[in-house]
């Protein structure tokens, strides 16, 4: 039944991405008695190189076999955008593999502005790969309490993995890390292969034969929310409901918020604001 749906969908969706460009934009003449407003049918598969009865039978929605090669040429001749690909790719039910995305190492100012407005509660911005992209104060004084707010950067998992265990602010040390290695490896299958993310695995295995181990277990857990307890040597433990939220505009960033798990946490973050 789904694929039913879809056959029409993926048929409307063509014909009115076709009738938004003009021969003009593609370098074809007019042509006299033009009745449609954009390409023509025929006009399209010969610029995306394909045959006129296939594409002709695509448009109308029949139930025929599209390749991801061919989809990406219809969407070049069709000037789709990234979003409108996935969506041609959906309708036509083919695996749809996006574009690597270039990572960020920081947020905008809406997004700080939103970390700071969020005190007492701890919050930070992390990209797929734990890197570092934004914290607010309460976060700071939690993992960084004898840095500056500038050194409050880097990699989550490499100051967990490679600094002094007498440091680390997680109570239930292993068991933390082995849920953000298992989360590691869920994203990283999105991005196999590509240098950044075999470099990253690669010398953090060989800094932290810890990490080393765990990664090898192959355990993989999806984001999600779930408790912490942190120590703090000013205000003691603090025992956080951690919330995962998207970033837009963030390539696969996710932003953190730690909420308080009873009055005890709740009296702690507020004096860390203060401190």
């Amino acid at each position: 039944m789904t694929t039913v749906r879809r056959r029409p969908e993926l048929a409307t969706f063509l014909r009115s991405r076709r009738a938004r460009i003009t021969p003009a934009e593609v370098g074809m003449a007019p042509g006299a008695r033009r009745r449609t407003p954009g390409l023509r049918r025929e006009e399209v598969a010969q610029l995306a190189g394909v045959g006129v009865t296939w594409y002709t039978w695509l448009e109308q929605g029949r139930p025929i076999n599209a390749s991801a090669q061919v989809l990406n040429a219809v969407s070049r001749t069709l000037r789709l955008d990234v979003a409108e690909r996935e969506h041609l790719f959906r309708l036509a039910e083919v695996p749809w593999t996006p574009d690597p995305v270039p990572q960020t190492d920081s947020v905008g100012p809406d997004v700080r502005l939103v970390l700071d407005t969020l005190e007492p509660l701890p919050a930070v911005v992390y990209n797929a790969r734990y890197d570092v992209l934004g914290t607010n104060g309460v976060y700071r004084a939690i993992f960084y309490p004898e840095e500056s707010p500038a050194a409050a950067g880097g990699n989550a998992l490499w100051q967990l993995f490679t600094g002094r265990l007498e440091e680390c602010p997680l109570v239930f040390r292993e068991a933390e890390l082995r849920v953000m290695v298992a989360t590691l490896r869920s994203a990283y299958g999105n991005h196999v292969g590509e240098p950044a993310w075999e470099r990253f695995v690669r010398e953090l295995s060989v800094a932290s034969p810890e990490f080393g181990a765990m990664w090898a277990s192959g355990d993989v857990v999806p984001p999600g929310p779930g408790v912490k307890t942190f120590r703090h040597r000013a205000v003691g433990e603090l025992r956080l409901r951690s919330q995962s939220l998207s970033v837009h505009g963030v390539p696969e960033a996710r932003m953190v918020v730690y909420v308080p798990g009873d009055e005890e946490s709740r009296a702690a973050v507020e004096l860390l604001r203060r401190c």
